[in-house]
């Protein structure tokens, strides 16, 4: 009996041991951690898309935008803006072949101003698996009327809009929580928590934070934001110091936030004025990259309550940093890595910030960096992602070139890579088998 109770307890551990690890969605912006990882072990690292070398298809994009395509099951679903008709769009493609499934309008606005390297469609939607949620600015323009390209300056005024879809294509609501003004554009992707869909709203006005209804879209709650000043990040809610924190840069300062209700734990002046990139953390400390005019790197403990500007910051430099592409950690948190917008890598010992390497790894950088096998990407404006081992010695594992121009970051689900290029929709790996 006893023998026969080892054969079969050997035999569980055999099947535990060559049963791959289950798919992951990557339902939202940086994945489903929203941090840039995957728990994927066969994420592809050889491709090249002028010779479809490990290219599993590749579909056209109507449009333009620069937000990221997120996965839930057998979808795929992305926005875009149809600068022609104005047409603000949710798309969604069959994940195994990117065969269109649908399109809607979200919304039909005029384009406002925006930044040379920003799109009418930059927000990467989010989904639970049953609605796709979705962010746009509807300007207030008139339909025919063009904000003067003369004044770089002056904003281009509107609200920010919100809208759900259910899987078929179906709007199950919409609504506008808040003014926004900016004259870079808008970008904020919605992160979800419990029942709360939540937005950033920072911009040059009154800035705030807002919590929605999932099932309706009904304002939840919403908190005002010190300084007033555009910035784009979205938010990363951890458990942190026995407390639930969601923690974001922008508008002058660092701050977290409980999602339950608003209500502010801590905040941190400065480094300086406008942020783009989110912050990782490595389950011992945040770290923030940033900004304009002035750049900064950070690591700052969780643990504050009120004001700690002058007591958090376990280490800082200014050295290396980027403003637009998000940062990663590496090495189960023993490294921090970052690419800064003019191609240069750096890899930290998370702990202490000692800088490991410095390289340059290319000319331009948008998209954030993704971790998959203990390995990290980097992808180029130029479309060549360059992929490296974190630890202190610089090592490139691989560079592999799409052929087309990209500034959205990458998704990983079940094998697979994502990428959306200016004008086509990649999916990097293996071929499904058909039925």
């Amino acid at each position: 009996m006893n023998r026969t109770l080892t054969i079969l307890l050997a035999l569980l551990l055999i099947v535990c041991l060559v049963t791959p690890a289950p798919a992951e969605d990557w339902p939202c912006w940086r994945g489903p951690r929203g941090d840039g990882t995957s728990l994927q072990k066969n994420a592809p690292i050889d491709w090249n898309g002028p010779q479809a070398k490990n290219i599993a298809w590749k579909v056209p994009i109507p449009g333009v935008g620069h937000a990221s395509p997120i996965v839930s099951g057998n979808r795929i679903f992305l926005v875009t803006c149809n600068e022609e008709t104005k047409d603000r769009i949710l798309l969604c493609l069959d994940r195994a072949t990117g065969r269109s499934l649908w399109q809607e309008v979200v919304i039909n606005a005029p384009l406002g101003k925006k930044h040379a390297l920003n799109s009418h469609a930059s927000s990467t939607p989010a989904t639970d698996g049953k609605a796709v949620y979705v962010t746009f600015l509807e300007p207030d323009l008139g339909r025919d009327e063009l904000p003067d390209p003369s004044d770089r300056r002056q904003p281009t005024p509107g609200n920010m809009v919100v809208a759900a879809y259910d899987f078929d294509g179906n709007r199950k609501w919409l609504v506008r929580p808040g003014r926004f003004s900016s004259v870079h554009g808008y970008c904020s992707a919605p992160v979800l928590f419990k029942d709360f869909v939540i937005v950033n709203g920072d911009h040059d006005g009154d800035g705030y934070l807002v919590a929605l209804d999932r099932a309706s879209g009904r304002t939840a709650w919403k908190r005002d934001r010190v300084n007033n000043t555009r910035s784009y990040c979205a938010p990363i809610i951890r458990q942190i110091d026995g407390r639930t924190q969601m923690v974001l840069s922008g508008s002058k300062c660092i701050a977290s936030y409980d999602p339950h209700d608003g209500s502010r734990h801590w905040i941190i002046d400065g480094p300086t004025e406008q942020y783009v990139a989110s912050l990782v953390f490595n389950g011992k400390l945040l770290f923030m990259t940033a900004g304009f005019p002035e750049l900064h790197i950070m690591a700052i403990r969780g643990d504050g309550r009120g004001n700690v500007t002058d007591t958090h910051v376990a280490w800082h430099t200014t050295k290396g940093c980027s403003y637009v592409p998000s940062p990663i950690t590496g090495g189960d948190g023993k490294y921090f890595l970052v690419v800064s917008d003019k191609g240069i890598a750096s890899c930290f010992e998370a702990a202490t910030g000692e800088r490991h390497w410095m390289e340059r790894i290319g000319p331009h950088y948008s998209a954030s960096a993704v971790e998959a096998d203990g390995l990290v990407h980097f992808l180029s404006d130029e479309g060549v992602t360059t992929i490296v081992r974190p630890g202190e010695e610089f090592k490139i594992v691989a560079e592999n070139r799409l052929g087309e121009n990209c500034y959205a970051s990458p998704a990983i689900s079940d094998g697979r890579i994502y990428i959306r290029a200016e004008k086509h929709l990649y999916c990097i790996g293996p071929k499904e088998a058909g039925p």
